[in-house]
């Protein structure tokens, strides 16, 4: 019997951060993904957007180092980073060749703990946001999207990132400091990293790096409320957007990749269903589309399409005749179409460093562990077009709602 080494090794700071790494010695590169429970759920109702303006302004400055030589040292290393904010998390993706991990890694959690907060580029931080939030508000689908989470999920998980003008133009330094001050800390926060790197010496740079951190209070997330109903947002325009959503298991259910399957044969690639039928034989939308999505114990499917003003209440019959028919019939080739994409992306992923630091932290976060490739690729091997249907059936879409932005409302024939 052999001691092979854990796929992910995993510790624990006395603090309450979790670490997870998953060696890639086949890649050159190492990547971590930085989850702190500070999004938008947690924001303060009165100025929504300071959780996007907060992380914005705590990267022009930090520790020994201003807003310009944070960006040089970084562009000099070739680092890869990306920060956002969800509903749940403030969220710092780094990826970077291997030997520049280690300083990489030391920047961010300068930017982390030690930021300046220099009154004097506090302007420029929520100057960004609102030109983020106006870009995002002209773009009728965005505003449609957007719309939808609001009504599916209310407050406070249906808060948008870009929050609203009102909320970040009433932002001062002290609503920001002390969110930082109340939010960013290391219980329940996770650090996941993904490809090449010591485990021994990578847990001694994290304890020298994190280990002082100060603890903080635990947080207990509010439940999520999941609501039906239609809204119509009148648009003037020759185009209509309809985005329309039904509960489906969350990812934590033990069938989720049955669900996920079932998504996949409604939405993955140009020979799915939706695509097919919308788009392809009819002529009806530009853009017809279908995702999971999942809150914890709140799983959902939404569908998006893009059509003209004429021909939108046949775009939405259409999509919903595609939904219900995922309970009478899935073809075999339907099903080999999925596994392949599905295993395709998976292959992909083991060549993404970054892309699998955020796949480890999504599923601790979700699971409170991380499955193996092994165990992932035998639930997706175990789909067959039955095992489709009888899921769909024992989980029918229910609690409908729908959101369309332009100018005629639609009805869902449904009853919601």
């Amino acid at each position: 019997m052999t001691n092979r080494p854990p796929e992910v090794f995993i510790e624990s700071l006395d603090n309450g951060l979790t670490v997870l790494g998953e060696p890639m010695p086949w890649l050159q590169s190492s990547a971590f993904t930085l989850l702190i429970p500070a999004g938008t759920v947690r924001e303060d109702e009165v100025l929504p957007g300071s959780a996007g303006v907060l992380q914005e302004w705590m990267q022009r400055g930090a520790g020994d180092l201003d807003s310009r030589q944070i960006v040089d040292r970084l562009d000099f290393l070739g680092v890869e980073r990306s920060s956002s904010v969800s509903s749940l998390h403030a969220i710092f993706s780094v990826a970077s060749l291997a030997e520049s991990f280690e300083e990489a890694m030391s920047i961010y959690a300068k930017i982390v703990r030690q930021p300046h907060f220099p009154q004097e580029e506090l302007e420029d931080a929520k100057a960004v946001a609102i030109q983020e939030l106006h870009s995002a508000e002209d773009d009728p689908a965005h505003r449609c999207l957007r719309g939808m989470k609001e009504l599916r999920y209310g407050t406070p998980y249906g808060r948008s990132s870009y929050g609203t003008l009102a909320g970040i133009e009433a932002i001062d330094g002290d609503s920001l400091t002390s969110l930082h001050e109340d939010l960013y800390e290391p219980q329940q926060a996770i650090l996941a990293v993904a490809g090449r790197f010591d485990w021994k010496r990578l847990i001694e740079q994290v304890n020298r790096l994190f280990g002082d951190w100060t603890k903080g209070s635990h947080w207990d997330r509010p439940e999520v409320t999941v609501r039906s109903g239609a809204q119509h947002i009148p648009h003037d325009s020759q185009q209509t957007q309809i985005a329309v959503t039904y509960d489906a298991v969350p990812y934590e259910h033990s069938e989720y990749y049955q669900s996920r399957g079932l998504v996949g044969v409604l939405s993955d690639g140009m020979s799915s269903r939706l695509f097919t039928e919308v788009r392809e034989k009819r002529g009806l939308a530009y853009h017809v589309s279908a995702s999971s999505q999942s809150f914890p114990r709140a799983g959902n499917v939404l569908c998006f399409a893009g059509t003209t003003r004429e021909r939108a209440q046949e775009t939405l019959d259409v999509v919903l005749q595609t939904i219900e028919s995922l309970g009478e019939s899935i073809s075999q080739s339907e099903v080999a179409r999925l596994k392949t994409r599905i295993k395709t992306m998976l292959v992909m992923e083991q060549e993404s460093s970054m892309a699998r630091s955020s796949q480890i932290a999504s599923d601790w976060y979700h699971l409170g562990r991380v499955p193996s490739r092994a165990e992932v690729a035998g639930l997706i091997e175990a789909i067959t077009p039955d095992s489709l249907i009888d899921h769909f059936r024992r989980h029918p879409p229910t609690r409908w709602a729908l959101v369309t932005l332009g100018g005629d409302p639609l009805e869902l024939r449904h009853g919601i």
